[in-house]
């Protein structure tokens, strides 16, 4: 062995110490989030939250004395881009990966972490997410099937609307919760006269409206996100479509009064209680950081519950003294007492579904405000 080839040989050797040793001093934290696109106000505040939490615990020595690295990786809303996100998270050796907002975009990169062993946690809705089997998944908000019954109820005993519209666009969220919706009116003997689809992102919504409009809707119930909900209720309003309009919890976001303009006064929303309604002292705790560190209030309540499941993560490692992936997920599973949560008490059934679930009705004012119609 020469020695140029002994000397080159010994630098690897010692890049690849340092490399373990780097590796073995971070608890690398995955965030995949639309930071990009249709969606960017949600991702970003997934990112943000995730880096505010992660810096607090650092502060206070990090996990198991190890500092929180945060690796984002930007899924743009989309599945392709999801599919690669996973990917990049898994060889960049994250132990959990925090998100996406999309249910589309969580199932796309389901697989790739279960055969990692990297625990996912997010906000994603759709029933079918928990339905895979897949011991790493974990949901940090609740089913459509709950929203469903919870809005067929509103819609059917405490409205009593007689005409009811339900719109969705084509994605995984959308549709199973506008399906859950539809199925739930129908099983308490309510009258669906319309079940239309989008397409997200068309922005040019008078063809689905102008067949809803033929429909003499007592309201329109619509499951989609609110980068389209918002332009939907602009322009049902200015074809003179009179009935009430219902968004379902992703149109939970202020982009969805700007997009509305004027028209948004008078909307519902629902969606499970934000800290407001539920003051948690932890909540206000961390809401009153964010705005402190980013200048705004978190975008929505999803972020919140993206952060609570990182919580939940770390605080079973913690408990359990290990990093040790299954070996927390087991501990979220079996927990006897709720942890308490920004968002309330956090729980986990045996399928990886949060247990609980509260919702309520929020009317939009005409200075953009919300005001609690009904709460369940």
């Amino acid at each position: 062995m020469n020695r140029t080839f002994r000397n080159m040989l010994l630098t690897l050797c010692t890049i690849s110490l340092m490399a373990g040793l780097s590796w073995a001093d971070t608890l690398k934290v995955g965030v995949q989030a639309p930071i990009t696109g249709s969606y960017a106000n949600e991702g970003q505040g997934i990112e943000n939250g995730v880096r505010l939490l992660a810096s607090q615990i650092n502060a206070a020595g990090g996990v198991l004395g190890k500092q929180i690295e945060v690796i984002p990786c930007d899924d743009q809303g989309t599945a392709m881009a999801a599919a690669i996100c996973a990917k990049d998270l898994v060889n960049k050796g994250v132990s959990m990966v925090i998100g996406s907002y999309t249910s589309t975009c969580a199932q796309a990169a389901q697989k790739t972490y279960f055969n990692a062993g990297v625990i996912q946690t997010s906000d994603g809705t759709a029933d079918s997410l928990t339905e895979n089997g897949y011991w790493t998944f974990l949901r940090n908000s609740f089913p459509n099937s709950a929203e469903g019954e919870f809005a067929a109820n509103y819609m059917v005993n405490v409205k009593k609307y007689k005409r009811i519209v339900v719109l969705s666009d084509f994605s995984t969220y959308a549709d199973g919760l506008g399906n859950a919706t539809e199925a739930a009116i129908k099983k308490l003997g309510g009258n669906v006269v319309s079940r239309d689809k989008i397409k997200a992102d068309s922005q040019n919504f008078t063809p689905v409206l102008t067949n809803v409009k033929s429909k003499n809707p007592d309201v329109i119930f619509f499951a989609g996100y609110y980068s389209d909900g918002g332009q939907l209720r602009a322009q049902q309003m200015a074809l003179g479509i009179k009935a009430d309009f219902i968004g379902g919890d992703a149109n939970d976001n202020p982009d969805f009064i700007k997009l509305a303009g004027s028209a948004a006064e008078g909307a519902f929303i629902i969606n499970v209680p934000s800290p407001d309604v539920l003051p948690y002292p932890i909540a206000k705790s961390f809401i009153a950081d964010y705005q402190k560190t980013y200048g705004e209030m978190p975008p929505s309540i999803w972020g919140l519950m993206n952060i609570d499941g990182m919580r939940a993560i770390i605080h079973a490692m913690e408990q359990n003294k290990s990093f040790d992936t299954k070996k927390a997920v087991d501990y979220l599973h079996n927990l006897q007492t709720p942890i308490d949560g920004i968002t309330g008490p956090i729980a986990f059934a045996k399928d990886g579904n949060r247990k609980g679930g509260a919702y309520v009705v929020k009317k939009i004012q005409a200075d953009g405000t919300y005001f609690n119609e009904y709460v369940q």
